[in-house]
């Protein structure tokens, strides 16, 4: 890998991105409310289970996809898939979110003047814009392999998570970081399987996901938006 790709994922990857990438824990928090998640190895599974059943199977290959529309510069299929994620958001409060971060993205890849100005043009005619069509095009806009990209959205993702869970359960540092090391494998593992998922079969069918996401729209206390 080239440094400046390299350094590139790492920046768009990274949790100081302004996208508030750190207001959200994707139903973590409503999950540790049911008392499913309630300590490190809850956590651990909970997260695991985000990555492999939900993230590989929708997230990351529409990632992939959305990729390699930017490249041929497709711009009604951008648009169209760019669609059908959000309708596939389990709730009002995960759609919002990938609303929010598409938007702050496409903010920054304007600003910065990431890819080419036809493509730019094209991001800015989507509205609303999901997070993963966004981070297509800023990585593809680093030249970043497809590969590479995924992993680094599923350790942002993963990142994420276990930031929330160190707040909300709570965890303390070491437990968060012995998370992080046991899902590189799944990392790996749900990147490997994302780039074999054609469009056609992309799902996220994760009805507990959406349900405790919902209850989480009217939960008491909260620290987080999702």
């Amino acid at each position: 890998m080239r440094i400046a790709e390299l350094t590139a994922l790492l920046h768009l990857a990274s949790p100081a991105l302004p996208i508030g990438t750190f207001s959200y824990s994707q139903g973590l928090e409503a999950a540790i409310e049911a008392h499913i998640v309630t300590d490190a190895d809850s956590a651990r599974d909970w997260i695991a289970s985000g990555l492999s059943d939900v993230l590989a199977r929708a997230e990351l290959p529409c990632l992939a996809h959305q990729m390699e529309r930017w490249r041929t510069h497709d711009a009604a299929r951008l648009a169209d898939a760019n669609g059908e994620f959000l309708a596939s958001r389990e709730s009002a409060e995960l759609r919002r979110e990938t609303e929010q971060m598409g938007w702050s993205l496409r903010q920054l890849c304007i600003s910065l003047e990431w890819g080419d100005a036809p493509r730019r043009a094209t991001l800015a005619s989507i509205t609303p814009l999901a997070q993963p069509t966004a981070f297509a095009l800023a990585a593809y806009a680093h030249d970043a392999a497809i590969d590479a990209t995924l992993a680094a959205y599923a350790f942002s993702w993963v990142e994420n998570q276990v930031a929330a869970a160190l707040k909300s359960v709570p965890l303390g540092q070491l437990a968060g970081q012995r998370i992080i090391v046991a899902l590189r494998g799944p990392i790996d593992a749900a990147v490997t399987r994302a780039l074999m998922i054609a469009p056609e079969q992309i799902n996220t069918f994760a009805p507990q996901l959406g349900i405790l996401s919902a209850r989480h729209e009217s939960q008491y206390s909260r620290l987080f938006r999702s």
